[in-house]
């Protein structure tokens, strides 16, 4: 069960009807996918591996099932755009992509909002994730065109 409810006796209540496992609001993701997973292993079924929903390129390592990202073993706080961003990068290294095609993929090709978005969203990610955001090694930047993921 997912809910709002906090009390002992909801939970009693809903684990005593048949719940399998009792979650309150709020939860982390992560938690929820690791429950779901415990489930899954006890009830006889395999969970996919791990390593197809990662994505590593040291010292980062993007997890595409909870959609979380690590540097250096660290989390890093990332928003739904910053991590669709740093994912289709990590997807593409060493590609270069232009900023239409970054903003089609992440914001989807129905968006009519103004390009410059791009490049608010890759500034702000890369404060997050590079050691010096005004050198940067890991989004690099392709004059006149777009950026690339470092290679």
């Amino acid at each position: 069960m997912l809910t709002a409810r906090a009390q002992e006796m909801d939970k009693v209540t809903g684990l005593m009807t048949g719940a399998d496992d009792y979650v309150t609001k709020p939860f982390s993701p992560a938690e929820l996918t690791a429950r779901v997973d415990a489930l899954f292993r006890r009830t006889g079924g395999d969970a996919a591996p791990a390593s197809a929903d990662e994505i590593s390129d040291p010292p980062f390592l993007l997890n595409t099932r909870n959609r979380t990202l690590e540097k250096n073993g660290q989390w890093v706080k990332l928003t739904q755009v910053e991590y669709a961003i740093i994912k289709l990068f990590m997807e593409n290294p060493g590609k270069a992509l232009s900023r239409e095609e970054i903003l089609d993929t992440v914001w989807g090709k129905d968006y009519f909002g103004e390009l410059k978005i791009v490049d608010v969203n890759i500034r702000r990610l890369r404060i997050k994730i590079e050691d010096n955001a005004q050198k940067p090694t890991y989004v690099n930047t392709v004059w006149g065109y777009g950026y690339k993921w470092r290679n």
